[in-house]
């Protein structure tokens, strides 16, 4: 027998046995007698879904070896035992993966949607005791103080609006008022200006 050949002049069920008692030119024998053959039987027995994750090829031949290292199970019968037991090995493959495909939802494309801009538990927590610091804070002001910070802060007043109605001369009175009354809250909270 020469080791590149597609064929051996020996038998199926001689290089069965021989490859069962550990012969690795029998065993690549019977790779290159049966390989070709189950390919092309085996070539459109994929269904096309099952395609993308499977290559019929790959089917083949992890069949093939898995079927080989088991030869101590195999008992050949006629002359074509060999292809019909890798044949059925092979359909119970793609059986197998198809059930495998069929536990699995489908696939399906991400969106592109815009992060979103809600708060997280987190997010929401630490704000919620940072107003909580803010509104301790702005308790321990005076009344003058507390109507600056809440016209400028949370209501988003300029510096002239804030002098008008807190009747301060000048929009810049109302801006170093301001300012002073901030630096008092800051301090209460514990954070620098």
């Amino acid at each position: 027998m020469q080791p590149n050949s597609l064929l051996s002049d020996e038998s199926t069920v001689t290089l069965v046995e021989k490859a069962r008692g550990g012969d690795r030119a029998s065993l690549e024998a019977l790779l290159q007698r049966s390989l070709p053959e189950l390919k092309r039987w085996a070539h459109g027995k994929l269904p096309p879904y099952a395609r993308g994750s499977l290559d019929t090829g790959d089917v083949v031949q992890e069949t093939a070896l898995h079927v080989l290292r088991r030869l101590d199970h195999f008992e050949p019968q006629h002359v074509h035992s060999m292809q019909t037991y890798l044949r059925r090995a092979v359909i119970n493959r793609i059986r197998d993966e198809l059930r495998r495909i069929g536990r699995q939802p489908p696939p399906q494309e991400l969106v592109d949607e815009p992060p979103s801009t809600a708060l997280s538990a987190l997010e929401m927590a630490i704000r919620g005791q940072e107003y909580n610091r803010y509104r301790t804070a702005i308790d321990g002001l005076n009344a003058k103080d507390r109507q600056l910070i809440v016209a400028r802060i949370e209501l988003q007043w300029s510096y002239e609006e804030v002098a008008r109605m807190l009747g301060l001369p000048t929009p810049n009175a109302a801006r170093v008022a301001t300012l002073r009354a901030l630096k008092k809250v800051t301090k209460a909270i514990g954070q620098p200006v």
